[in-house]
């Protein structure tokens, strides 16, 4: 379908083909020394065996692998605003979407009318075909996904975290017609660091929550993770949600909304540490595919100042250039004092080579 949208949009005949097939055929494309660039989605454990292979061969890479999406609700938020934020970043597309919310850290104060406020929002959420305007919840794409969510979810109540809702949905309580895994959206309280589901990457419709009692506990915990690919910031104070957010070690960051500049291709797209390495989308990902080249011509009638040969007055005339270029306001002033006899006589050997 993406094959089919270039083509209707008028992109000449062969400059985008698109090659279904698994690990082989990617692997192909990474050995072809004929390709000159690897842009790679997936695990973080395939990401680190592509780039070291493309090490090998000197080939550029650039990596989005996994997410493990902090979301910090300061007292002063939205709660009602927060509470579907977390509902929707959390339980999209299943929670499989690598820029979802898979850790939330609530101030105290507003904890429990939080909570509460994702566990019915969790609650209330329909089943129904994929295809419905009005279904929230469908089946899971992926069998070996679905055993892994819950996994997690049970490695975490068994070590003391506290199932509020959600979890697999039996066959037999499906409306009609449905088939496959479905997991009902899952709050969880209780969890640690130390817990599985707060390291590893959840891929699913899980939320858990974890109680701070000040911002900088937050950002601690935030940024206590293998992955910085997106994280989120909820308050009524933009200028304290940018401040904290500078602090936040991701790619992408986002104030009282989470994921969405994904779909914006001015934005760019990536993370740090463990999720990934490089940029796409933006300006920024056309310069991960060209190849910068500078080029710069001189006066064929004119000598640089630094050729030979060399003298008292070309050290002098090179430091106040650089002084002047870079230094402002009274320091340029007094580089042009000190400067101007050295530059005045390489001003004069350069204007005797233009007259050669």
């Amino acid at each position: 379908m993406i094959q089919e949208v270039f083509d209707e949009a008028g992109l000449p005949e062969g400059l985008l083909r698109t090659v279904h097939g698994g690990g082989r055929v990617g692997q192909a494309m990474v050995d072809d020394p004929g390709v000159g660039k690897i842009f790679f989605t997936g695990s973080v454990e395939v990401g680190r065996s592509i780039a070291q292979d493309c090490a090998k061969q000197l080939k550029g890479i650039t990596l989005e692998l996994g997410g493990k999406d902090p979301m910090i609700v300061l007292s002063d938020a939205n709660l009602d605003h927060a509470i579907g934020g977390a509902a929707w970043g959390g339980f999209a597309n299943m929670g499989q979407t690598c820029a979802g919310i898979e850790r939330v850290y609530v101030m105290h104060d507003i904890a429990p009318k939080f909570i509460d406020g994702v566990v019915a929002r969790a609650k209330s959420m329909k089943i129904g075909d994929p295809m419905d305007w009005s279904t929230e919840i469908t089946a899971m794409t992926d069998p070996n996904q679905f055993k892994i969510v819950n996994e997690l979810v049970e490695d975490a109540v068994a070590h003391g975290a506290t199932l509020l809702c959600g979890g697999p949905i039996a066959k037999e309580d499906l409306p009609d017609g449905l088939d496959g895994n479905f997991y009902a959206p899952a709050v969880l309280t209780g969890v640690n660091h130390g817990m599985r589901i707060m390291k590893e990457e959840i891929f699913g419709p899980v939320i858990p929550i974890i109680t701070v009692d000040s911002e900088d506990e937050a950002i601690k915990m935030a940024n206590d993770s293998e992955f910085g690919l997106g994280a989120s910031v909820w308050t009524s104070n933009l200028d304290r949600g940018n401040a904290i957010a500078e602090r936040l070690e991701a790619g992408n960051v986002w104030i009282n909304d989470h994921m969405y500049s994904a779909g914006m291709c001015q934005c760019s797209w990536g993370g740090v540490k463990d999720s990934g390495i490089g940029r796409s989308h933006s300006k920024f990902g056309f310069y991960e595919a060209v190849e910068p080249q500078v080029i710069a011509a001189t006066n064929p009638r004119e000598a640089s100042m630094w050729v030979y040969p060399y003298g008292e007055t070309v050290g002098p005339a090179i430091r106040s250039t650089i002084d002047l270029v870079y230094s402002k306001g009274k320091g340029r002033l007094s580089s042009l004092k000190d400067g101007a006899p050295a530059l005045g006589k390489m001003t004069g050997r350069i204007a005797k080579n233009l007259t050669k």
